[in-house]
């Protein structure tokens, strides 16, 4: 764990700041690779993709108060803190994903092209934001106490409440390399897919997935529960992994829908 990267005087750049801005450029940079071979207007997508980023930014801290409501309304004090944290990936997604069928929409653009455009990018920019969240020491795992992959956090820098000198799960490294390997998947689906939506509905499929079983190893305990507690990962099902479920049943049936309106429209 390294929170901070680079302090020169009043200046100080976080790690997490920094690898979450490496994986947005990286992401708009694909972004724009993929939309210029499509064709896709070089000025609307520019506006889609910015506009998207703000919109998902937004939500995922909405998403972080609403989850976490008990502690603001408790700590009024820590809201101001919204403003430095990136909130979490399912609120940004979601709200992103509303807003950007919005806008296709609303400027009649191929909707399934575009998310197809945009699905590889989000992987891997979200594998750079995992590893920023393991240099800031949040979204830690449970004890794992003679686990041969554990690892201990010892800043003190760190502000998360992540617990230190404590082997634990490196759920956020292990998230990382699934969103990496992810982004590889879906960039070999994109040459080679069968019908337009079809890389868009695997990434979800897949995303869910990851989540869902990554979500029985985190140990950051608000994670809000329908049944059972933090104490019951496994007998218990938290909001993420409900999440998880719903995006698993949407990608199929989204999957077959546009799998549908491809053979239809041949």
């Amino acid at each position: 764990m390294h929170p901070i990267l680079i302090k020169l005087g009043p200046i100080t750049i976080h790690t997490y700041g920094f690898l979450l801005a490496v994986g947005v450029l990286c992401a708009i940079i694909l972004m724009q690779v993929l939309a210029k071979k499509e064709q896709v207007n070089r000025d609307i997508f520019t506006n889609l993709v910015f506009y998207t980023f703000i919109i998902a930014l937004l939500g995922a801290k909405l998403f972080l108060f609403v989850t976490e409501i008990k502690f603001y309304l408790t700590n009024p004090a820590q809201i101001k803190y919204l403003i430095t944290s990136a909130g979490t990936f399912y609120g940004g997604l979601i709200c992103g994903a509303l807003f950007a069928a919005w806008y296709i929409r609303k400027h009649k653009l191929n909707f399934r092209q575009l998310v197809d455009i945009m699905s590889p990018a989000v992987a891997l920019g979200h594998f750079f934001g995992r590893l920023g969240c393991f240099f800031a020491g949040c979204c830690w795992g449970r004890a794992a106490e003679g686990c041969s992959i554990a690892v201990k956090f010892t800043d003190t820098q760190a502000t998360t409440g992540v617990p230190l000198h404590q082997p634990l799960y490196p759920t956020q490294l292990i998230e990382s390399l699934l969103n990496l390997l992810n982004f590889v998947v879906l960039m070999i689906l994109y040459k080679k897919k069968k019908f337009t939506g079809q890389v868009f509905a695997v990434y979800i499929f897949n995303y869910a997935l990851i989540r869902f079983f990554v979500e029985y190893f985190r140990g950051d305990p608000d994670r809000g529960y329908l049944f059972g507690d933090f104490h019951q990962p496994f007998t218990s099902l938290s909001v993420p992994q409900l999440i998880s479920l719903i995006g698993i049943a949407t990608a199929i049936i989204m999957y077959r829908v546009f799998k549908k309106k491809a053979a239809e429209s041949t």
